[in-house]
């Protein structure tokens, strides 16, 4: 049985570096291959000028627009283009700005497409298609249209409308060799009038053009299938699903089902203008912000190595490939790359060293809780005592980057396709290629020989000042929950005194477009504003020399003074278009967001609860909370704008501060179940956050070192995202400690009606070394 274990770890360890390098050549491979996607930030893209046109019935006002910027957000969902910009320009026109796309006249059609889904009984054949005079667009009227052979049919007033879909997808039969069609399922109330409209039509016999059900896409027949014979009369088909079948591809398929799912648009729409546009950031800001994250990169590996030598060493080259994994998968899905993803993607870097540094600590421990320990043997039973901590606040995670990703829209949805991605190749990085560099090093007869190389034969600095004073940080937890509460009070009133100034997302603002006697060059635009008083503008080429400016809402003498110095850099300027611009973060794509941000953090609420104890899942969202209004206050009282890099910093924050609560809770509950569950609950508590500050204040370094080369390296337009991020990596690490588990012990108490038994347990117990708990772990 001796000689089997080896055996078994060379087996498992082989398997690891098999999985390892397949991962590592196709995400190499993919890399290689398939280039990723930049946004409009970084290299422009596409814009397209729509038009709203008024109809008999609905008149095309700025309501009209509004709602029609929310269908064609939607269409732009399904094509599968990330990071658009879509605005409402004046009271009728809505700008639509693409990267990256490959076929701008396709996406224009598509955009420009009604998409108003009709479904009618057929009363008979007809003489010929009537004029429009005959058919009218309304859906209350008998029309006659040809169907798809060209046969004119008289058709009955319609019976439902696009209203009445729930959901449409392309789908290929391959048993029936019907090819590709569309399945179309209609909600409660449209599933009752299918059963009726097919019941009646049942009632006709085999053959008779009356048996036939007409689906009319834009006064289009485009589907007008027979009622299959074995329907009864008055029965009708029930299930509330129908098939749209021709002869589509599988490019065609779907571009129909994602029109008729997205919905009609409220009114018309014309394409007026379709031109490329250039990068909103200019080539100097790109490059700070590159180098920046170099820098800062290669400072947080730098950083691991001193702290945990060869292994921080193995680690910083898991890292990398970490970094190569997430490149490739965000490339495989076509993702968009923006400089707030590109900073957000860097700083994923640092907090995946957070893995690493779990399972190097506990290798510690294990090792000065062992006699005779054996380097090898630590790093097993570290990766075993770290694993639970790294699967729950992954999946925590996982839970809300799903949420996010499902039911909200726009850039938030994308932020959580990149957080996703992001968790997954984390625990790929750690738990395989990391543990594969690591335990094949420390197997070698060298190291063997030299464990003092390895950076975990040493409990460290951190932990070593904590075992010699022991501080009994939780003895009086409410002077802590004050202490907090005074700190989120001074924060958050900035919210009521200074007010949040959003940016031109939310708000809406102006666009004024130029066309210049000699092209001037959008950088030396953006400085030479800046210098006026517009450190905001957003400043785009346009076409062959026109200049876009995009700022917050101006005043006529603000806006004469941008116009004076478009004017001196371009010599002769006309003003080609001046309008009022609606937000590109609407109301309804705020009101997404919310419900799924607020859905997530429900998510995460009880999956804590499950796992742990409903008393820490509150514990971690009230320190959640905390956090939140901390760095929304303090962005309020320094009079930084909430926008939508804001709101990138805003989830990272989130998803930081339940990840290092996760992580002290998970040592909690280990204690609860080891030697020390008698110990008093505040004690206990203390101990956790002893055995786990030394992984908070390393992950937090890794972190803070990326962050500080963007606040001081890069751009302007990352210093904020920079800042918001570093408030948030500050706040999230000490609420964990200072919030969530005060609040924990407080709610603890309360349940159980303990804190007499916990003032005698505190006198009465002895301190027990940070890595005594540890010793139930390894068998």
């Amino acid at each position: 049985m001796k000689r089997s274990r080896p055996r078994s770890r060379a087996h498992s360890l082989k398997g690891r570096a098999l999985v390892a390098l397949l991962v590592m050549a196709g995400a190499v491979a993919i890399a290689l291959t398939m280039p990723i996607r930049l946004g409009l930030d970084l290299r422009g893209g596409t814009q397209i000028v729509l038009e709203t046109k008024s109809t008999a019935t609905t008149e095309a006002d700025r309501a009209a627009t509004d709602r029609t910027v929310e269908v064609l957000r939607g269409r732009i969902d399904a094509l599968g283009v990330a990071e658009p910009t879509i605005v409402r320009s004046g009271d009728n026109r809505v700008v639509v700005e693409l990267p990256g796309v490959q076929d701008p006249k396709k996406a224009a059609d598509v955009l420009g497409r009604t998409a108003q889904l009709t479904v009618h009984s057929v009363l008979g054949p007809a003489e010929a298609a009537g004029n429009d005079a005959e058919n009218p667009s309304g859906t209350d009227a008998e029309r006659v249209l040809p169907d798809e052979s060209g046969q004119s049919l008289r058709l009955e007033a319609a019976t439902l409308t696009g209203q009445d879909v729930k959901g449409a997808d392309a789908r290929f039969d391959q048993q029936g060799g019907a090819g590709w069609h569309v399945t179309v399922d209609f909600k409660d109330a449209g599933s009752d009038r299918w059963a009726e409209v097919t019941g009646e039509a049942a009632c006709h016999p085999a053959g008779d053009p009356r048996r036939r059900v007409a689906i009319v896409l834009d006064n289009k027949i485009i589907s007008s299938p027979q009622v299959d014979p074995a329907v009864a009369c008055g029965a009708g088909i029930a299930g509330g699903s129908t098939q749209i079948t021709g002869s589509f591809d599988d490019a065609e398929a779907r571009e129909l089902a994602l029109l008729v799912k997205g919905g009609a648009l409220p009114v018309p729409v014309k394409t007026i203008e379709q031109r490329t546009i250039g990068a909103t950031l200019g080539d100097e800001a790109i490059s700070a912000g590159a180098w920046a994250a170099v820098i800062g990169t290669a400072l947080t590996g730098l950083f691991i190595i001193v702290a945990y030598r060869l292994m921080g060493a193995l680690a910083t080259v898991a890292l990398l490939c970490y970094g190569v994994i997430s490149y490739a998968a965000l490339a495989a899905i076509g993702a968009t790359l923006t400089l707030p993803g590109l900073a957000g993607f860097v700083l994923s870097i640092g907090m995946a060293v957070d893995a690493n540094v779990l399972v190097f600590e506990r290798a510690r421990e294990e090792q000065a809780a062992r006699t005779r320990p054996s380097t090898r043997s630590s790093l097993t039973a570290g990766f075993r005592g770290a694993f639970s901590a790294i699967a729950d606040s992954n999946v925590t995670t996982l839970i809300a980057a799903a949420l996010l990703f499902f039911l909200a829209s726009g850039p938030v949805k994308g932020f959580g396709v990149t957080l996703g991605i992001g968790v997954l190749a984390s625990m790929v990085s750690a738990l395989v290629i990391t543990r594969v560099l690591a335990e094949f090093a420390a197997s070698r007869p060298s190291v063997f020989r030299r464990p003092h190389i390895t950076g975990i034969s040493t409990t460290g600095p951190v932990r070593d000042a904590l075992l010699r004073r022991d501080p009994f940080l939780m003895r009086r937890p409410r002077r802590w929950l004050a202490a907090c509460a005074v700190v989120l009070v001074a924060a958050g009133s900035g919210i009521l005194v200074r007010g949040l100034d959003f940016g031109i997302e939310f708000t809406g603002g102006r666009l004024i477009e130029y066309s210049t006697a000699t092209q001037v060059d959008a950088d030396r635009a953006r400085d030479a504003l800046a210098d006026a008083g517009f450190p905001r503008a957003v400043v785009q080429s346009s076409g062959d020399s026109d200049l876009t400016v995009r700022t917050e809402k101006l005043t006529n003498t603000e806006a004469e003074t941008v116009t004076k110095v478009i004017g001196e850099l371009g010599g002769g300027t006309e003003k080609v278009r001046d309008e009022l611009i609606g937000p590109s973060l609407g109301a309804e794509l705020r009101k997404d967001a919310l419900i799924a941000l607020g859905l997530a953090l429900g998510a995460q609420l009880l999956y804590l609860a499950v796992r742990f104890r409903l008393l820490f899942g509150t514990a971690a969202v009230g320190a959640l909370a905390h956090d939140v209004v901390i760095l929304v206050g303090v962005f309020a009282w320094l009079g930084k704008p909430i926008d939508g890099v804001f709101l990138a910093a805003l989830l990272t924050v989130i998803g930081y501060s339940v990840n290092d609560s996760v992580v002290l809770f998970d040592r909690i509950r280990e204690l609860l179940g080891g030697k020390e569950r008698k110990t008093a609950f505040a004690r206990l508590t203390n101990q956790a956050i002893l055995q786990t500050l030394p992984r908070t204040v390393n992950t937090g370094m890794g972190a803070v070192l990326i962050l500080a080369s963007l606040a001081v390296l890069a751009d302007d337009s990352l210093t904020d995202f920079a800042l918001a991020l570093l408030i948030g990596v500050g706040v999230g690490t000490y609420s964990s400690v200072f919030t969530a588990s005060p609040l924990a012990i407080e709610m603890y108490d309360r349940g159980s009606g303990s804190r007499p038994a916990r003032r005698t347990g505190r006198t009465a117990e002895k301190k027990v070394p940070a890595s005594r708990a540890e010793r139930q772990e390894v068998p």
